[in-house]
């Protein structure tokens, strides 16, 4: 058997970067963040911390919470003819304004 090469953030050098301008510690509101069910949010990594992450593959993709689990939130996503259910850190989230 060939061993696997690579782990969970393989080929995500730019994908999960932070732009320039974004660089350095992480607000406070932005870890806080409340969510309402029913709430859509993009899936948007932020890459100061690897707790509550996603899979790469679903980075940019739009999601709705369904509840609340632990300090993380349970989402709905559509990946194709699946429905994932990804449990993701809030800092990780940002809501869309309707």
């Amino acid at each position: 058997m060939v061993k696997k090469i690579g782990g969970f953030r393989r080929k995500t050098r730019y994908k999960l970067a932070r732009p320039r301008r974004e660089r350095g510690k992480l607000s406070i509101t932005r870890i806080f963040q409340k969510f309402e069910a029913g709430d859509k949010v993009i899936l948007e990594a932020n890459s100061f911390s690897q707790r509550g992450m996603y899979h790469p593959r679903e980075h940019g993709k739009v999601a709705v919470v369904k509840e609340k689990a632990g300090r993380s939130y349970k989402l709905s996503l559509k990946e194709g003819k699946k429905e994932k259910n990804p449990i993701v850190h809030p800092m990780h989230l940002r809501k869309i304004k309707v």
